[in-house]
């Protein structure tokens, strides 16, 4: 009887973990995610990096925006920045730890290497949560690139596919 009721002493104590690991209507939500590499020189040099701030409208549905910056500096160029700014939405899947999500984006790109433009598409990806507001996340994104609507069905094969992977925090 007494290991029986540690047993359930330990399930109720574990049990909202399980249950609260994941995000709530009203919840907000904000991601970082970034990357970067550079020759043996340091001469050669990339970074990028993306965060994003939503909103829970339901604990399924997620509105928000996300900020991606990146810059190069090249031995012998002068550095470039580039940028793109979205709007998204993520509905997610599934009530543990593992929270998958499709969703859609549109936005707008722009820089010193990138031609200014439009851009829109799907995203997917997984969040884990590895505290119960606190996830680490994968997502990919296919985004197609457009100057105006009637270009929109010709560019939809010509786009670019995006992935990150970074940590988030609910609250």
């Amino acid at each position: 009887m007494h290991k029986l009721l540690k047993s359930l002493l330990i399930t109720a104590a574990i049990a909202p973990s399980l249950v609260f690991a994941q995000a709530m209507e009203g919840d907000r939500e904000v991601t970082i995610s970034g990357q970067g590499q550079s020759d043996k020189d340091l001469d050669n040099s990339v970074f990028a990096m993306t965060a994003s701030y939503g909103r829970y409208y339901s604990d399924r549905s997620l509105f928000g925006v996300r900020q991606s910056l990146s810059f190069s500096d090249r031995d012998g160029e002068s550095t470039d920045f580039d940028g793109a700014t979205v709007g998204f939405y993520d509905y997610h899947f599934g009530r543990s730890d593992f929270r998958p999500y499709i969703g859609a984006n549109l936005g707008y790109n722009y820089g010193d290497r990138t031609d200014e433009t439009f851009s829109g598409g799907p995203e997917a990806g997984l969040k884990y949560y590895v505290l119960n507001k606190t996830f680490v996340q994968g997502t990919v994104q296919y985004q197609f690139l457009f100057d105006s609507s009637s270009e929109v069905d010709d560019n939809f094969d010509d786009g670019i596919l995006y992935y990150a992977v970074g940590m988030g925090y609910n609250f």
